[in-house]
């Protein structure tokens, strides 16, 4: 034991580079996600005595993880209220007018909305929304999938809340000493390295691929999407109005039929007048299934009891097993819907939606059912033996009457940090508890928002970063730096900083790479007498505008999933994007730093 605790007093430095080596072989073999390395690696440390225990614990008192998981609740909220999901169909509802125009529209809204919230919840909405774009404009899917992500990261970079890197990497540098970075501090060199990305991509957009995607990805993310029956009740305040006046289809909802004492229309129906008993025949996805049933203004789904709840008691999903014995029979004919008083609000099947109608629908085993019903006919349904995966649906209505409480908090979040009245972190925090207070997201949707992979690996580099200065590994590398950047001109230090944090983010975990180059970063501008915030600006962006691999962003591999790109689609367009943003990022930062 005296021999080891020799060797590790002798051999400090060395052991944290041998330590971190591993960890970044790790990184890149993928044997174990990343996180789990990260956490491996702290504990090695402090296993072995490189990182203090106060210094380990001091770790999860830095404000920029919290600021995240702060930025993801806000982000949470947004959806939650609906507030995303209605910009998403005022988007279709242009397109459909205006094609061509829709596609600028959505790409700079992408990036817009991309610099004041979470890049990665912004890419999962747009993903469907490109589907749909793609069948109105004729454009094909894949040239607009990868500019989906393209510019959610550019857009990422022009505002410190824009990445979860760039909060990391302020977060770290204030801890260092330095000056707190304000919101649009890194704006203009942000902006410029935007505009430089956005006229690369329409330049090479020859090289986006254009062959259609496997039919899997084709669904635009409607795999769950929902035929039900909007019935117009006898006592309606709706009776009279035309379906154009009602103002509730849009991308979530579609209204596909009139069905009307027995005959479904399908075409002209806009200024069709309403009247008592009229079904419309919608597709819809679940929670805007939920979203109208607490509304109120229809009577949903289809019932052998008239009685049979819609709007009151419990909502649960099923499968149909297939070995029910109503496979192949009208979905009005299951036994339960008459031996029970509960309602069939939805159907869902994989690949298509069933039809012509709700109570027509041919039962196929797999089907997913909403059924609305009494407590007790929920206990009925759970022992049916042909039924599976008998729960309470996890889907919920849209809270749009706290749309606008999502939308202040969030604004009063980038106003009151950008004029420097209270940190980001703060801001943010106390906006959190707004809109749990005002009901926007409940607590436990709230949690679920936040991405906790993310949050564990910045925590566990950041004990890994402290792990290294304790050591005196950060020492020993910017020992061995200093002398050939002595040598070289002062303004090629922001481009090898900037580079060399884009050619490990492109294939390491972005956050890891950032909290692992900020201390070394300062510490290697301090020892060279250099102002180190340029220095510092360039790692953030250069740590998140990566292009050329799939692995890159978290964004590059939500698209390159669902529009079934190959790797080398990225390689091809990403490279002259990495070196063409690289270069004016830098060069701003040269000529305005």
């Amino acid at each position: 034991m005296q021999a080891m605790a020799a060797l590790l007093g002798a051999y400090r430095a060395e052991i944290g580079l041998i330590i971190l080596a591993c960890m970044f072989v790790e990184f890149v073999r993928e044997r174990y996600p990343a996180t789990v390395v990260a956490v491996l690696g702290a504990c090695v440390y402090a296993a072995l005595g490189l990182i203090g225990e106060d210094s380990l614990f001091a770790v999860f008192a830095n404000s920029a993880p919290l600021t995240i998981g702060a930025m993801f609740v806000l982000t949470g909220a947004l959806i939650r209220t609906g507030t995303i999901n209605r910009v998403a169909d005022i988007i279709m509802a242009r397109a459909e007018r205006r094609p061509r125009l829709a596609i600028v529209e959505v790409m700079l809204g992408g990036l817009v909305a991309s610099a004041f919230l979470n890049n990665t919840p912004v890419v999962v909405v747009m993903i469907p929304i490109i589907f749909k774009l793609a069948q109105v404009t004729g454009v094909p899917v894949k040239k607009l999938m990868m500019p989906v992500s393209i510019v959610a990261v550019l857009g990422g970079c022009i505002t410190l809340i824009g990445t979860s890197t760039n909060l990391i990497v302020a977060g770290i540098a204030a801890k260092q000493g330095m000056a707190p970075f304000g919101i649009f501090d890194i704006t203009p060199y942000g902006l410029a390295g935007a505009a430089a990305g956005l006229a690369t991509l329409v330049a090479l957009s020859f090289l986006l691929p254009s062959d259609p995607p496997a039919i899997s990805a084709q669904d635009g993310g409607n795999a769950q999407d929902y035929l039900t029956e909007l019935v117009v009740r006898q006592d309606s305040d709706l009776i009279g109005r035309t379906i154009a006046s009602l103002g509730v289809f849009g991308r979530s909802v579609v209204l596909l039929g009139l069905k009307r004492v027995g005959q479904i229309e399908r075409s002209k129906l806009d200024e069709e007048e309403l009247r008592a008993g009229d079904r419309l025949v919608v597709r819809a996805d679940g929670t805007a299934i939920m979203t109208l049933r607490e509304s109120a203004q229809f009577e949903m789904g289809i019932a052998a009891d008239a009685a049979a709840p819609a709007a009151a008691g419990t909502v649960i999903e099923a499968m149909v097993a297939p070995s029910h014995p109503s496979i192949g029979d009208r979905l009005a004919d299951m036994p339960f819907l008459h031996a029970l008083r509960v309602r069939i609000i939805g159907i869902s099947r994989s690949r298509h939606l069933p039809g012509p109608d709700l109570s027509e629908a041919r039962v196929r085993s797999a089907d997913r059912l909403l059924i609305a019903g009494s407590d007790d006919a929920m206990r009925a349904l759970r022992d049916n033996l042909n039924l599976m995966g008998v729960d309470i649906s996890r889907t919920r209505a849209f809270r749009r009457n706290k749309a606008w409480v999502a939308i202040l908090a969030m604004a009063a979040v980038v106003l009151l940090s950008a004029l420097d009245i209270v940190s980001i972190g703060l801001a943010a925090i106390i906006a959190v508890g707004v809109i749990l207070a005002a009901r926007c997201i409940d607590g436990e949707e709230a949690w679920g928002a936040i991405d906790g992979n993310v949050l564990i690996l910045i925590f566990a580099m950041l004990a890994v970063g402290v792990a290294l200065e304790e050591a005196g590994s950060v020492a020993m590398m910017v020992g061995w730096v200093t002398p050939l950047l002595k040598v070289a001109p002062p303004w090629s230090l922001v481009f090898i900083i900037y580079f060399f944090a884009l050619i490990l983010s492109e294939l390491l975990s972005n956050n890891a790479v950032a909290a692992l180059l900020t201390p070394i970063t300062i510490a290697l501008a301090q020892q060279l007498g250099t102002d180190p915030r340029p220095l510092i600006i360039a790692l953030m962006i250069g740590a998140s505008a990566c292009f050329a691999t799939p692995i890159g962003y978290q964004t590059n591999a939500l698209v390159y999933a669902a529009g079934d790109y190959r790797f080398a689609d990225f390689v091809r367009i990403g490279v002259p994007l990495n070196i063409i943003v690289g270069l004016t990022v830098c060069g701003s930062l040269v000529l305005m730093g």
